[in-house]
């Protein structure tokens, strides 16, 4: 049986960029292997400092994710601090990987060059995400397009490794959806917690709307048709609504006498249609904790019981333990 492992952190509210990046390719794979899936809470100490702060998006997270439509029966849904061999084999991937591998990473130079504080949880984090991926034997990682560096990475220091240690690593494949669009935010680029542009999964009606009503647009007279090349308002329609709701919005600015004021409500209100089932699951699960935290800890036991094996082999392969 194929493992497919993916993996969210908890940095902020989810957002639509988080789901169709991450958490519905992950959610359709469920069926057709061994899922798993880890809320990468030790990756997110590089931007939230805050400890309630950071447990509170861990489990929205969670929640999250089961309103969405995981089954933990059929995928192993886990935090990431609470299978602690992660670092071990980190400190042991740690020892082969290049500095200059790390030093190529976008997601580093990205991050420092937005202002983040360089310190070496930032520049090591390629590795602990090596580790992430090879410490559950996965033979596939699905990735976006711009997502696609992380996993070369992992791949070359398990590589490193097993040059060096033989065969203790499978080398996990990319799985790359080619249809999925990069979701733009509200000013265009990337929809990113970072660039404070995204539309959250679970924003109250009023808040999501007034969130759509913001997002930037030309000074096209209400008259004019509307370009649709390039618009945020066609990428978003076409992310969140059925075929035909796209092209009777794409029609109407293209034959203009609608205003970007209307075309944004529309877009709003197909939004919400969009996101009603999973918010009322989410707000099922928040009432719920206890169930919420229930799965996450049977996720760590089998989540522990895959990383046992991979990581005794790390360790007998460097000569770390007390074989002879």
């Amino acid at each position: 049986m194929k493992i497919f492992l993916s993996g969210i952190q908890p940095s902020g509210a989810l957002h639509l960029g988080n789901y169709f990046g991450a958490m519905q390719p992950a959610i359709e794979l469920q069926g057709q292997g061994q899922a798993v899936y880890f809320i990468a809470d030790y990756h997110a100490l590089t931007s939230v400092t805050k400890p309630e702060l950071l447990r509170k998006y861990t489990f929205d997270v969670a929640a999250g994710f089961l309103a969405c439509g995981l089954d933990p029966a059929r995928a192993i849904l886990f935090r990431q601090s609470d299978v602690p061999q992660v670092h071990e084999l980190a400190w042991l991937l740690s020892v082969v990987t290049p500095l200059g591998l790390l030093e190529r990473a976008h997601s580093y130079k990205d991050k420092v060059a937005q202002g983040a504080e360089m310190n070496h949880g930032l520049f090591a984090y390629p590795v602990l995400m090596a580790a992430d991926i090879l410490l559950y034997h996965a033979d596939a990682v699905p990735v976006g397009k711009d997502q696609k560096q992380h996993l070369e990475i992992a791949r070359d220091i398990a590589q490193k490794f097993n040059d060096r240690y033989g065969e203790v690593f499978r080398i996990p494949e990319p799985l790359i959806r080619e249809t999925t669009a990069i979701v733009p935010g509200t000013d265009g680029r990337k929809m990113s917690k970072s660039y404070n542009n995204t539309i959250e999964l679970f924003a109250e009606p009023k808040a999501l709307e007034k969130r759509i009503m913001s997002i930037s647009t030309d000074s096209t007279p209400v008259a004019d048709p509307k370009p649709v090349d390039g618009s945020i308002l066609a990428q978003l329609m076409q992310t969140v609504g059925t075929a035909a709701q796209y092209e009777t919005f794409t029609a109407r600015m293209r034959a203009g006498g609608c205003g970007y004021g209307d075309l944004k409500k529309e877009l709003a209100a197909v939004t919400r249609d969009f996101l009603a089932p999973f918010q009322e699951k989410y707000r099922r699960y928040q009432a719920e904790p206890a169930e919420v935290e229930a799965i996450l800890d049977e996720g760590a036991r089998r989540a522990r019981e895959l990383a046992r094996p991979v990581l005794e082999r790390a360790r007998g392969a460097t000569g770390i333990g007390h074989g002879r």
